[in-house]
């Protein structure tokens, strides 16, 4: 299976999770690091205040990327280095270390893709509301102008946001991740302001000149129990309500209004039943709706879910009342999460066909497993075969019409994985946390030939 000519390969990292350094050169606080140092939040009581060091390892890092022939990275910029409260102007020494980072990709010929905002908000802004506040939309938009200001002579290639359902559901919905908040009408409200920020971001970083410009969301397949083996089972139509209404609240919700400039009726009513819809304002879908070249798709596993009549909305879930969220028939990683690769080309088909207007790209794929250095050594055959089979499916939805341009691995590092502290591993380099020797994984060598072969 051969790729098309000038597909990109890559690896992903987010900045809380790799960086460390949370107290130099002037970073402000972040609320993952007010969460993770709050008792009870992350696993072991783990903080990313040190994580894998990269903030001082960056150059081995690159050097390693270019050892694996990388030919693109995507990082995110920790909002608080650069805006340690949020607003004002740019802390100088925080934009230096991503001026040295994006100068050393480029000596290394890997193309930097910078991501605005991967979950770290400052402190202050939450203090403030967080997302919330509609005000907090506008701030974020002075921000992406600040970073492109001093990196947008080289940096082409702009993601405004990490997922953000993830930020708002499971930051401000069912409170797992930071700022831990359990408010389904803020939730639905910090959603709506986050899509406003990504707007106004992408309008401003367009008339900056940004080259590309990519929206970046966590999608799946939303599947009944029954079609995640067989793709051809037909739902009942009780079934088939409860996909339609979770796909809209997963993926419409963030991808009708950046695309088709309009929200899904489902998310709607989920909106008046949970503190009404007067956050969102007249012209908002019209900036939310700016123009955009790429969808980045971070998938991991389908969702699967069926009728379920008279349960309750899921914390995470506002709206999903009488929709039961069921396990899938497949094996599991580290994280117990069903491993269906088939589920990425039917994501990729289905997107390419709702959205033509964009092109796509795989931001995120990988798998967390329990990995064992032996003899210098990490052989991880069991993320071998999850990676080889999500990229042969990649490639059949390609084969199928999808317009995909790349696929970047996660995660380049073992890194702080959130809530799960450091005890779920994603890396294709395996990290020691207490000498943070870097120790390439089997995996890491698999996709260097791969990437070498532009196939499988």
């Amino acid at each position: 299976m051969i790729f098309p000519e000038n597909f990109v390969w890559g690896a992903a990292t987010a900045s809380y999770q790799i960086e460390g350094a949370v107290k130099e050169d002037g970073r402000g606080q972040s609320i993952w690091d007010t969460f993770s140092h709050a008792p009870g939040n992350v696993a072991d009581g783990d903080t990313g205040d040190v994580a894998c060091d990269h903030y001082h390892r960056y150059q081995d890092d690159v050097e390693l990327m270019r050892e694996l022939r990388l030919a693109a990275y995507r990082f995110s910029v920790a909002w608080p280095r650069i805006q340690p409260d949020g607003q004002g102007p740019a802390n100088p020494r925080g934009l230096a270390f991503y001026d040295r980072l994006v100068d050393k990709l480029l000596e290394a010929e890997i193309s930097p893709y910078i991501t605005l905002y991967h979950w770290d908000l400052p402190q202050a802004l939450e203090d403030r509301g967080g997302w919330a506040n509609r005000d907090t939309a506008y701030r974020f938009a002075d921000y992406a102008q600040l970073v492109h200001d001093r990196l947008g002579d080289r940096v082409h290639d702009w993601a405004t946001l990490n997922e953000p359902w993830v930020a708002a559901f499971l930051g401000y919905g069912n409170g797992v991740h930071a700022p831990g908040r359990k408010n389904p009408a803020h939730a639905l409200r910090s959603a709506h302001h986050l899509m406003l920020g990504h707007g106004l971001a992408a309008t401003r970083l367009r008339e900056l000149g940004a080259r590309s410009i990519m929206l970046v969301v966590n999608s799946s397949p939303v599947l009944t129990p029954a079609q995640v083996n067989d793709p051809q089972a037909v739902a009942s139509e009780a079934d088939a309500a409860a996909v339609d209404r979770i796909h809209a609240l997963l993926t419409r919700q963030f991808l009708d209004p950046a695309i088709h400039g309009r929200y899904p009726e489902e998310v709607l009513a989920a909106a008046a039943r949970n503190g009404g819809t007067e956050h969102i304002q007249d012209g908002d879908l019209k900036i939310i709706n700016a123009p955009i070249d790429l969808v980045g798709i971070n998938y991991y596993n389908p969702c699967v879910v069926q009728a379920g009549p008279g349960r309750p909305a899921d914390a995470a879930w506002p709206g999903s009342e009488d929709v039961e969220f069921a396990a899938a028939d497949a094996p599991t990683t580290a994280m117990g999460w069903p491993i269906v690769p088939d589920g990425l080309s039917r994501l990729l088909v289905r997107l390419s066909q709702d959205y033509p207007q964009v092109g796509l790209m795989v931001t995120e794929n990988g798998a967390a497993f329990d990995d064992v250095v032996q003899d210098g050594r990490v052989h991880d055959v069991d993320r071998v075969s999850y990676l080889r089979g999500h990229l042969h499916e990649v490639g059949r939805a390609i084969e199928q019409g999808a317009d995909l341009r790349g696929y970047l691995v996660w995660s380049l590092l073992d890194n702080f994985e959130w809530a799960e502290g450091y005890r779920r591993r994603f890396g294709i380099v395996h990290v020691d946390y207490a000498t943070q020797t870097r120790v390439p994984k089997d995996s890491a060598l698999w996709y260097r030939d791969v990437i070498a072969a532009n196939g499988l």
